[in-house]
């Protein structure tokens, strides 16, 4: 899965990198204007962020309910075929593994809410600058913050993407639960 959202993270800068070449004349295509591509680009750009948020929110909420029934001790049938004796060794790694976790989700989740209302607001003064409503640096001045947050988003979410999916190959073989289950 982290594969995959690298890969929808990676497109949404690739198009939203040909959206700010169009607007500023870097590259052109017959027919398109910046204004054509800044609106699925963006609509694909919340649509891959919350992929993004949800996978980091996933994570953390599969790590909070091991670390529930482990500390528990209750409904241990849940991840033990024969539950083990002592439980200490257990709770030690998902105790890392919820860190982990809540650092991941902690680390993105502010990056992808701030893409999201830049992104939003550069989109609302695009509208505004071509009904003459805001001057055009106001819109640009929004859309390079937008540009700036979604490059720092963007490495943060790489990084923690390959944490996470660690994370989660090492809490499915400890506990040996099958890939496709959450």
């Amino acid at each position: 899965m982290a594969h995959l959202l690298r890969a929808l993270i990676l497109l949404m800068i690739l198009s939203i990198a040909l959206t700010i070449s169009l607007a500023l004349g870097w590259v052109h295509i017959e027919n398109f204007s910046h204004i054509k591509v800044s609106i699925p680009s963006f609509i694909y750009t919340v649509f891959a962020q919350a992929f993004v948020m949800f996978y980091f929110i996933g994570v953390a909420r599969l790590v909070e309910n091991v670390r529930a029934i482990v500390t528990s001790e209750k409904n241990l049938d849940e991840l033990f075929d024969v539950p083990p004796p002592d439980l200490k060794p257990y709770r030690e790694k998902v105790q890392r593994f919820y860190h982990e976790a809540e650092l991941c989700k902690r680390q993105t989740i502010p990056w992808t809410m701030l893409m999201l209302v830049l992104g939003m607001i550069a989109f609302f003064l695009g509208g505004a600058h071509d009904t003459g409503m805001v001057a055009k640096h106001v819109h640009s001045g929004v859309v390079y913050g937008f540009a700036a947050s979604m490059i720092i988003g963007f490495f943060r979410q790489w990084h923690y993407l390959g944490k996470s999916h660690k994370l989660l190959r090492e809490l499915k073989t400890l506990f040996q639960i099958p890939d496709g289950q959450m």
